[in-house]
């Protein structure tokens, strides 16, 4: 198990814990799409991978996931195994944490539980595969991702590749602009779809470097306007998003199945994503994992620049 260097149910793991009081870079990271997302076989290697991606940017990884009633801000190897291979491991998003703590089960987090207990720890930046957002037909569903919440209350700088193309992104940036979470665009004016380097929808904002998606983040931390995220959208390379017409196709048939089976609530991304890795030849999983990787290498780089900005304040 992970080193604690806090008392039960919050335990900082010891690497963590060093490199956050000498003011270098880390990196949160989600566990849902490691016990959710990815397929069993793939996900403890692609776990390894995307630590190493923060770590060759110079950060230091902090996955984070509750394991028995306790909150662990960084997992060590036996830790990942847990999340990776064990069956019965729950999906909790901020309003299950506690729960889970009292309850002393396991589970991984999600994005919007992920950001918050990040925060909690002092980690300023989080890397993720895709955001929730607005599900289509919200109006009459009123099905909303929490992550949206979570980072209308809570100051990380999250790095992804857009939102999930099976969600309504237009209304989905709308509700971010009503939040005041600002969203720029990495070397592009076009807000990424998950799978698709082009959602069809513009960003507000565009940054060229890490450097520059630090300095957004520390100008709000110095004026005392960040008590919203920031999101920095990633996209995929055009010539390695899936296929826009074979994209189409899956999300058809995927929201077809949906209401066949009647799935709902925090099960839909799972069973969308199981659709879409069994139905894509691959295609889909291979995306994923390229764009996970590169939100998590882009993340490093940007926590080192966040860093340093923020030791010439000291």
């Amino acid at each position: 198990m992970s080193s604690p260097v806090a008392a039960a149910p919050f335990l900082v793991h010891a690497e963590v814990a060093q490199a956050l009081a000498e003011g270098r870079g880390v990196v949160a990271l989600e566990s849902t799409i490691l016990a959710h997302g990815l397929p069993r076989g793939d996900n403890r290697r692609i776990a390894d991978e995307i630590e190493d991606a923060v770590r060759g940017a110079g950060s230091v990884p902090a996955t984070i996931a509750v394991l028995d009633g306790a909150v662990h801000i960084g997992l060590d190897d036996d830790d990942l195994d847990r999340i990776c291979h064990e069956d019965d491991v729950l999906k909790l998003s901020i309003r299950d944490v506690g729960v889970a703590v009292a309850l002393k089960r396991t589970g991984a987090t999600t994005v919007a539980s992920t950001a918050a207990l990040a925060h909690r720890a002092g980690i300023r930046v989080f890397a993720t595969g895709g955001l929730g957002g607005v599900h289509r037909g919200a109006a009459e569903t009123f099905d909303v991702s929490a992550d949206l919440g979570a980072l209308a209350r809570t100051p990380v700088l999250v790095v992804c590749a857009g939102v999930k193309s099976i969600l309504d992104v237009a209304a989905t940036l709308e509700m971010l602009e009503s939040l005041s979470v600002p969203v720029l665009g990495y070397r592009t004016a076009r807000f990424p779809g998950f799978y698709l380097t082009d959602s069809g929808h513009r960003t507000p904002w565009v940054v060229d470097s890490a450097a520059q998606a630090a300095a957004v983040a520390h100008a709000r931390r110095l004026l005392g306007t960040d008590s919203a995220g920031v999101v920095l959208a990633n996209p995929l390379p055009e010539g390695r998003q899936v296929d826009p017409l074979l994209h189409d196709r899956l999300v058809a048939e995927g929201l077809a199945l949906l209401a066949r089976e009647g799935v709902t609530g925090k099960d839909v991304t799972p069973r969308l994503l199981e659709f879409f890795h069994s139905s894509s030849g691959g295609e889909s999983l291979r995306a994923n994992v390229e764009l996970v990787l590169s939100n998590a290498a882009l993340a490093g780089e940007v926590a080192v620049e966040l860093a340093e900005l923020e030791a010439e304040d000291r």
